[in-house]
């Protein structure tokens, strides 16, 4: 999937500049320091999910009450 896809078309958005940064320049420890930090927002992004899930599910079992 395209990352223009997931989102918005704005001039700063990081996630549309990281993907089109030149990796060629890039060396080997620098491209495994990269995908280290890459793993480490998603793990991040990941909680940040389980987090808003099971707050939201907690909230329905409150109001349905």
């Amino acid at each position: 999937m395209d990352p223009d896809d997931l989102f918005p078309k704005t001039p700063g958005d990081p996630v549309q500049l990281l993907a089109r940064q030149d990796l060629d320049r890039l060396s080997v420890e620098e491209l495994k320091a990269r995908i280290a930090a890459l793993e480490a927002e998603i793990a991040r992004s990941q909680a940040k999910i389980e987090f808003a899930v099971g707050h939201r599910t907690i909230a329905e079992g409150l109001f349905k009450r």
